[in-house]
């Protein structure tokens, strides 16, 4: 009976946008996480009778046919692109992407990542690092007798010193954009990596080419919206429980069918 194939196909669609809705409420905290969304598509359809096709009594043409669905699957569950409120930190080396573009930084094994936190830390040797200790290309470090740093919208870091008036320029940061950034593949830790999908990272100074602009002392909040996630959660619940209810209708109809004598 085919109602328990699509039924089941339904049920496991509806789990797996409970899993990504889950995924999005558990990093609402996060620093510059975007919320994920799942999608879906049909299934192949069965042609019981093509439309169009021509009546074999009468000669008449079908105008829409009988076409029946197997079901639905998940497609892909896709970054939702959006700028999350910007929280003030005061931390001379937290810094929000206000707009596009990502922070690059050089993964242990020597390839590129990007990410939009800014939650940038210092090592014992000044280098500027993310918090798992990844450094920020390019390669910036702050010397150890610096009383404080600034760093303005276009990425440039000055350091400022005692019994000195003008500040010392260390480096610029530069940020990353792409043409598909849904295409990049998350890692974890807030950090991607570039995908055929994604196409080659093209970098250049902040505010140029349609990127960005940073903000010194602000971090970006997860653009989760919580209302929405539980009203979806809602929603897919009670999908599941009528996928459900088909299953139970089903295995009443084939009972009632085996116990015809």
């Amino acid at each position: 009976m085919r109602a328990l194939q699509i039924a089941a196909a339904g049920m496991s669609a509806q789990q797996t946008r409970v899993e990504v809705i889950s995924n999005n409420l558990a990093n609402m905290n996060t620093t510059g996480y975007n919320a994920r969304r799942a999608e879906f598509a049909d299934l192949h359809y069965q042609q019981v009778t093509r439309p169009g096709t021509i009546n074999a009594s009468d000669g008449t043409i079908v105008p829409t046919g009988v076409q029946l669905g197997l079901g639905v699957r998940a497609t892909s569950v896709s970054v939702i692109l959006a700028q999350g409120a910007l929280s003030s930190t005061g931390g001379d080396l937290d810094v929000a992407i206000e707009g596009d573009g990502f922070l690059e930084v050089t993964l242990p094994d020597g390839r590129a990542a990007y990410t939009r936190d800014g939650g940038l830390k210092r090592t014992g040797d000044g280098l500027i690092v993310t918090s798992d200790g990844y450094p920020v290309v390019p390669n910036v470090t702050i010397p150890e007798d610096a009383l404080s740093i600034s760093i303005n919208a276009e990425g440039e870091i000055y350091a400022f010193f005692q019994d000195r008036v003008e500040p010392e320029f260390l480096g610029q940061f530069t940020l990353a954009g792409f043409s598909n950034p849904r295409g990049l593949e998350a890692i974890g830790s807030n950090l991607f990596v570039e995908t055929g999908a994604s196409g080659p990272s093209l970098v250049n100074t902040p505010g140029i080419d349609g990127l960005g602009t940073l903000r010194q002392g602000f971090l970006e909040d997860s653009s989760v919206d919580p209302v929405k996630e539980v009203t979806d959660l809602i929603e897919a619940q009670r999908g599941y429980e009528l996928n459900s209810k088909v299953i139970t209708a089903a295995d009443q109809m084939l009972s009632a069918m085996v116990q015809i004598r």
